[in-house]
């Protein structure tokens, strides 16, 4: 507590200091703003920017503090006009809850603001706008912004949990024993010369073997622990526009551009099984055994569809393989391409043992706890009224009567 208002009794030196000879000038209660014939007072102003500063916040100087006081006013209208009320009873817990985060009572907190300058009633205001808006959020959006079972099932299967995703372009060199100093040479050259997102597209249209040679190598994103351990280790030394190091995953090189990252995106859990089938075709990575592949793909749409071909054609036992199995278990270079696909869709870029192997993506698997589940929903929940309320406080803006 000793340290808590020590703090407070500094910032609120330096706050005076920065805010004291504008707003000393200026008549307290005069008006800063209007907003739809409501006044914000300098005072109110002083006050928010005070608060603001000894909480450590953004938005501790004038014209920070101003803009926040518009957008309340505007929340509380909307809220208001919609029937929107608060207790006595809720504002105290409200109150409660947020002088909780520093581990003290609402009376030891107001004491504490007190000694920096700041009146109760601007604690107050601040928990009372923020309850209202979110409690006029809720009601107006809640209905349509709530995920189903079924979306949630899906989000849990792609990924649930706070992680990082990549937006990659790629270009992958088959390896054979035969070729394999000639591509190793010819990966490295590229590594060494690329500089540009341009360049690399046009070696990937001239160089690649993977399915996505013809967009220039472009991949859609992909979460990072869905991808093989030796290509998420190079990719997050890159920033973005850098090119990997060549990675050597037996089968194929891989070469790596990073076009962008996001670092709050939802990675799988830890259960996740990934439902795939290879089919072999005879012949390795001969023209005629790609001409074959590319036949066996217009005929298939789905991972069940091979149990058709695999008999109409007469396939020898052992053709067609289908397995679940945990990501973790899956080897680097079959995971790499797994990664990449959709449920229904197929690489034809790996081959070993003298075989071409045909592999489909059959599904993804999550056993996710209930915890898990209500968790996720409630991620879900959160992020679209962020967006439904942010949207709308943009619409209450552009409809406003503001003067400054």
């Amino acid at each position: 507590m000793n340290g808590f208002l020590a703090t407070l009794g500094l910032a609120a030196m330096l706050l005076t200091g920065a805010l004291g000879a504008p707003v000393a000038a200026q008549q307290p209660f005069a008006a800063a703003a209007t907003v739809n014939g409501q006044a914000i007072t300098n005072f109110q102003v002083q006050q928010r920017a005070l608060f603001f500063g000894l909480l450590r916040a953004p938005g501790a100087d004038t014209e920070s503090a101003t803009q926040a006081l518009i957008d309340e006013t505007l929340q509380n209208q909307a809220a208001r006009a919609a029937g929107i009320a608060l207790t006595e009873e809720e504002l105290d817990e409200g109150m409660v809850e947020f002088a909780g985060r520093a581990n003290l009572s609402p009376d030891q907190f107001i004491a504490a603001l007190a000694q920096g300058g700041v009146e109760p009633e601007t604690f107050r205001d601040f928990v009372r706008n923020g309850m209202l808006w979110r409690s006029y959020v809720q009601q107006r959006f809640g209905p349509v912004s709530r995920p189903s079972d079924a979306e949630i099932d899906r989000k849990l299967a792609r990924g649930g949990a706070p992680g990082v995703r990549v937006l990659l372009s790629e270009i992958a060199l088959p390896l054979t024993p035969e070729t394999a100093g000639e591509v190793q040479a010819l990966a490295q050259r590229l590594s060494d010369t690329i500089t540009t997102q341009a360049g690399f597209e046009a070696a990937a249209r001239q160089y690649s073997r993977s399915n996505t040679a013809q967009r220039g190598g472009r991949l859609d994103w992909l979460n990072l622990s869905n991808m093989a351990p030796p290509i998420a280790e190079q990719v997050l030394t890159l920033a973005p526009g850098q090119v990997s190091d060549p990675v050597n995953l037996g089968s194929f090189i891989g070469l790596f551009i990073l076009r962008d990252l996001d670092e709050n995106a939802p990675t799988p859990p830890a259960g996740l099984s990934i439902d795939y089938a290879e089919y072999l075709i005879p012949g390795g990575r001969t023209p005629q055994a790609l001409e074959q592949a590319g036949r066996l793909r217009a005929r298939v749409d789905a991972c069940d569809d091979l149990y058709g071909v695999a008999r109409e054609d007469r396939a020898p036992e052992g053709t067609l393989r289908r397995e679940t199995r945990p990501v973790s278990e899956i080897p680097a270079d079959l995971r790499q391409e797994l990664a990449k696909l959709d449920a229904g869709e197929a690489s034809m870029l790996l081959a070993g043992n003298g075989y071409l192997r045909f592999v489909m993506l059959c599904g993804r698997d999550a056993n996710a706890s209930e915890d898990a589940f209500r968790t996720l929903g409630q991620q879900l929940l959160n992020q679209r009224l962020t967006s439904y309320s942010d949207g709308y406080l943009e619409e209450l803006r552009a409809d406003a009567v503001i003067t400054r």
